[in-house]
């Protein structure tokens, strides 16, 4: 279905079947007392939401999770907020400038060394402050689509690493990931793969010894996993990041610093040394993109590198992310620190990319 969302035309999304999982889709589906305790704003936003690009989808796990608390950390990132709809002059459609580098059509070449494939497969539940939500394809990757991005390495040998990410892979069947890495492996034997997915914590049952034992065929292989608060560490998920660690397949851990959930160092320095603790790396802490209906949802830049530098202080270098954020419309991912920041001006901060331009974020 066509619908115009904040003035672009975009595809409804159409939560994928994930295999043996059962996605919430409606209020009915939650958890009484998850349902009980929505608000009728609530409510009304998640009826309207639902030929939205970003409805209400979450695992059963992950709703399991959650406490009826408005300010739970699990329940905030999967239930609708009506302050996703206040308006936000910085919001993108397309807050990385993907669609700047597309070398295929689901294909993204931004960085010398490494490249992007949208394999696609929706996601196992529609976190409300998705980047993609706009510009996610709910169909996994064709034979034919994936033909352009094979002849595309193999003339690109300087591509040394490829990411794999959606949606969410593993929202697809252990055969359909077979073909694809098998296909990947064939024609760039040399090539790591990155596979890049939040399933390991909405639903880690996915993640079968069956599965783990598919990516293991395939190293080299690195999963990047996607987890905000120790919450979500549950003991299901704790059981199969340490069998993939276990099963030699490196666990690098992404985090998005969000308002009301993670924006303090004592939550994040306890993630991160549970993290650790399971054998995962903490890889990246992010600032927020500059998606539509997210920015209830972003800390100012000030207090990020505050904390930041509160983080430094409480654990190793072992447990400490690098601080980041992808320079909205396309400038590519820096490094934070008070040396990034070139000026403020109306309401933004002047970001230094790599490439001496600047790139504008807003203050708060």
């Amino acid at each position: 279905m066509d619908i115009n969302f904040r003035g672009t035309l975009l595809k409804t999304k159409t939560p994928q079947r994930i295999p043996g999982a059962s996605l919430i889709t409606s209020v009915e589906d939650l958890p009484a007392v998850l349902a009980a305790s929505l608000s009728a704003e609530e409510r009304a936003l998640i009826q309207k939401l639902k030929t939205s690009p970003l409805p209400l989808a979450v695992t059963t796990h992950f709703a399991s999770l959650a406490a009826p608390e408005r300010d739970d950390p699990i329940r905030r990132q999967f239930i609708p907020d009506p302050l996703e709809e206040a308006d936000d002059p910085f919001a993108l459609d397309d807050p990385l400038g993907e669609e700047r580098y597309r070398a295929a059509s689901r294909l993204v070449h931004q960085y010398r060394d490494r490249a992007l494939l949208l394999a696609g497969g929706s996601c196992a539940g529609f976190c409300r402050y998705c980047f993609r939500r706009i510009r996610m394809n709910a169909a996994f990757i064709s034979s034919a689509e994936l033909e352009p991005v094979l002849a595309y390495l193999e003339s690109s040998p300087g591509i040394r690493e490829i990411l794999v990410s959606g949606g969410d892979p593993l929202t697809a069947c252990d055969g359909k990931l077979e073909e694809l890495f098998g296909k990947l492996r064939n024609r760039r034997p040399d090539i790591l793969i990155r596979l890049c997915s939040r399933v390991p914590v909405t639903y880690p049952k996915r993640l079968s010894c069956q599965t783990i034992d598919l990516l293991r065929r395939y190293r080299p292989l690195r999963v990047v996993t996607h987890i905000n608060h120790v919450k979500e560490l549950s003991p299901d998920a704790r059981t199969v990041l340490a069998s993939l660690v276990e099963t030699g397949i490196p666990v690098h851990v992404q985090t998005v610093l969000l308002k009301g959930i993670n924006d303090n160092a004592e939550t994040l320095a306890l993630l991160f040394r549970e993290c650790l603790n399971l054998g995962l790396s903490p890889y990246y802490l992010f600032q927020l993109d500059l998606a539509p209906g997210a920015a209830h949802f972003r800390v100012p830049l000030k207090k990020g590198l505050a904390l930041y530098r509160e983080l430094e202080r409480q654990i190793s270098g072992l447990a400490l992310p690098v601080y980041a954020v992808d320079l909205p419309g396309g400038g590519g991912k820096i490094r934070l620190s008070e040396n990034a920041i070139a000026v403020e001006e109306n309401g933004a901060f002047l970001l230094k990319g790599h490439d001496g331009m600047l790139w504008k974020y807003p203050i708060e």
